[in-house]
């Protein structure tokens, strides 16, 4: 083949190159006595190519040997043909071929578990690399959100000593002699490195031996967390709305092609981008649920994903729920000093059903309340005396929360199941590939 620049197929589509050279993978493939038609697929787009027997019979013969997903480069007119897939055509004039495959074991009709199984090979399919390419952006946003508004990145360790969100759900790992535990959250290290740094943000992994097998439960996933010194509950949740406003902002300026592909309702997406999410109580969502939709949930009892999805459809939007019951939350929840029964927490709730997106509060000063806590969940409090130093030396008042990553993804894109929102899905069900 003549050595030549070869391009993206969404640049030569918008550069409109008459001569372009090529390089992808066969998404999918036709042949007649007279043409082949075969889909070129590559990291930006797909196009149609069409090799004529009569016209390059040679480059005809070689292109019957192609079966999906060989590796080739192609040369060819580009040309305008509304029929085509994305629009346009390439009557292909030279084809050099890299690797014939095998015969791929992905067909057109195949049950989810063969495609989790086969999932290093589907992530290849447009659907996939329409959701990996919205989470890229939303990582990206995060980042963007939080270095623009003055915070530092702050990593802590992945190997930790103690739990931060219920023992149950610890994944333990021999450490040496010794043992410790795969981090729930970043958030005890966070709350000391605002003491040195004043606002900070992390993304990281994170890991819940949930024993779900639920399509909104990972084993392993990813957590944007942030924490602040000097901020209280009020000013924490509004940190929260903001964020998720740009976030989607980002992804309508970025993706709307993958948006398109997944059948996402755009309009839906601009909504959320704009309007304004309120904040409820605890104790109102309950009013809500029971004297709106006949409910009964009791006070006390936390909310299912049925009762945090009817909420969220009552408004219409992302909703904040604050001052959940104390008794539920965890150990560093503080209670209301107006109330000592409402913790000064709060959840942000997305809505079509894909509920808890956000979990944060206020963090404790009270540390004989924290040791009771800790006691009563059956944990040792001199485990934490390093975190009960942090109240020692010149404490504040201080907030954070942390956003699930993949949920986010899941509710942007619309999707069903939360493992499509992360290339590799863990759960207690599956570890490989």
């Amino acid at each position: 083949m003549v050595k030549a620049e070869y391009l993206t197929i969404e640049d030569a589509i918008k550069k409109k190159i008459p001569i372009a050279y090529l390089r992808g993978w066969v998404y999918r493939e036709r042949k007649s006595n007279k043409f082949i038609f075969i889909v070129l697929r590559d990291e930006s787009d797909i196009i149609q190519c069409v090799i004529s027997k009569a016209k390059t019979p040679k480059i005809f013969e070689k292109a019957e040997q192609l079966t999906i997903e060989s590796s080739v480069k192609i040369t060819g007119n580009l040309k305008k043909d509304e029929r085509a897939p994305t629009g346009y055509e390439i009557s292909v004039t030279d084809l050099e071929i890299i690797q014939i495959a095998e015969p791929f074991p992905i067909t057109e009709h195949q049950s989810p578990e063969l495609l989790y199984d086969n999932r290093h090979l589907w992530i290849r399919s447009r659907h996939l690399t329409a959701i990996l390419k919205i989470r890229h952006t939303v990582v990206g946003a995060i980042h963007n959100f939080f270095r623009g508004r003055g915070y530092y990145e702050f990593d802590a360790p992945i190997f930790q000593p103690t739990m931060s969100e219920g023992g149950s759900t610890l994944f333990e790992v021999k450490y040496f002699d010794d043992k410790v535990y795969l981090s729930q959250s970043w958030q005890l290290y966070a709350e000391a490195g605002i003491f040195s740094l004043g606002k900070i943000y992390n993304m990281g992994p994170t890991f819940r031996a949930e024993k779900s097998k639920t399509s909104r439960h990972l084993a392993e996933f990813w957590m944007a967390e942030m924490e602040a010194a000097w901020m209280r509950l009020e000013e924490v949740t509004e940190v929260a709305k903001d964020e998720i406003r740009f976030i989607i902002q980002e992804v309508l300026n970025y993706n709307k092609k993958e948006l398109d592909i997944l059948e996402r309702d755009i309009s839906l997406l601009e909504k959320y981008a704009k309007e304004e999410y309120p904040t409820i109580k605890y104790a109102e969502a309950l009013k809500i649920l029971n004297e709106k939709y006949d409910m009964e949930v009791p006070w006390g009892k936390d909310l299912r994903t049925i009762e945090e999805a009817k909420i969220a459809e009552h408004f219409q939007v992302p909703v904040i729920v604050t001052h959940y019951p104390t008794e539920i939350m965890g150990f560093y929840k503080p209670p209301s000093e107006k109330d000592s029964k409402e913790a000064l927490c709060f959840d942000m709730l997305a809505p079509e059903g894909y509920c808890e997106i956000i979990g944060g509060s206020e963090r404790s000063l009270l540390v004989d309340n924290m040791m009771e806590r800790l006691k009563a969940e059956g944990e040792n409090p001199e485990t934490y005396n390093w975190y009960f130093d942090l109240r020692k030396y010149g404490s504040v008042p201080h907030s954070g929360y942390g956003v699930g990553v993949e949920r986010v993804v899941s509710w942007i894109c619309g999707i069903d199941n939360i493992k499509d929102a992360i290339a590799f899905p863990r759960t207690m069900l599956r570890k490989a590939p």
